[in-house]
């Protein structure tokens, strides 16, 4: 008997499946007050290696100065600590 016949077929694959790189507040203390983050600006500091579907901010950490942030998606506790410090979030 062949050997894919013979190996057990498990589980399932979606392949409609998004993958985010994913962004922790804490990492956007590497910019200067005011700028602008999008995704080339991230992949220039080195907080972002390959492209996938998107960057998706989560709420690990504190923010010490405002920022405009460019993301795809961000957590609630996220943009709320990004507002607190005066920055915004625009989801493109």
């Amino acid at each position: 008997m062949p050997l894919q016949r013979r190996l057990p077929k498990r589980g399932f694959s979606n392949p409609f499946r998004k993958e985010y790189n994913v962004l922790n507040v804490e990492d956007l203390n590497r910019f200067e007050s005011n700028a602008e983050v999008d995704f080339l600006a991230l992949k220039e500091k080195g907080l972002i290696r390959k492209q996938k579907d998107g960057v998706k901010l989560l709420a690990n950490g504190q923010m010490n100065h405002p920022l405009v942030i460019k993301v795809q998606k961000a957590s609630k506790a996220a943009r709320e600590k990004v507002e607190a410090a005066g920055g915004r979030i625009e989801i493109i």
